[in-house]
């Protein structure tokens, strides 16, 4: 296939007497030269983020050779234990992580969906969140830190929110009155 020469005397507007010849020669071996099909699998344990996952993909010349690849290698997985390894290597990992400060446990507090509002279903402010000594708030806080400030507020609805505690100097915190 051959292109004009872009310094050729003619304008590029200018139409063109003859179109450019196409190649119509057939290709001889479709294996040659990369793979252009391709199909990923991801196999789930469950059905949230913290179960494990198999993402194995597959390449081939041809759909019909992703398809036949596809399906050799899932039964391979099954036939080899891999699926049965994963999850036990899963547990084994999940077994030793320790957390971090502060959270021990690793994760989140599990959440709850009230009035149109993510709510934690332990009432608390999150990993971090100090408890504060003969506090009656019922609705659970949360830590707000500025560069000159902090302050405990009430995750309760608006109307019906707990006095805010100050962080004081000595680092406790209390209720201005």
């Amino acid at each position: 296939m051959g292109y004009p020469n872009p310094f050729d005397e003619r304008s590029p507007w200018d139409e063109n007497p003859e179109p450019p010849k196409k190649d119509t020669t057939p290709m001889t071996d479709a294996s040659t030269g990369p793979a252009p099909f391709k199909i990923g699998f991801t196999l789930k344990a469950g059905n949230s983020f913290d179960a494990e996952w198999l993402t194995p993909t597959v390449y081939g010349h041809s759909a019909a050779e992703v398809a036949q690849r596809g399906s050799e290698l899932l039964s391979a997985l099954k036939a080899e234990g891999l699926i049965d390894l994963t999850a036990k290597a899963a547990d084994y990992t999940r077994s030793q992580y320790k957390g971090s400060a502060g959270n021990p446990g690793g994760g989140s507090a599990p959440k709850r969906f009230n009035g149109g509002k993510v709510e934690r279903r332990d009432g608390g402010g999150g990993a971090g969140t100090p408890k504060v000594a003969n506090d009656d708030c019922p609705h659970g806080r949360s830590l707000v830190s500025k560069a000159n400030w902090s302050a405990l507020f009430c995750n309760g609805e608006d109307g019906d929110k707990c006095e805010p505690l100050w962080k004081q100097k000595d680092g406790s915190f209390k209720a201005n009155k």
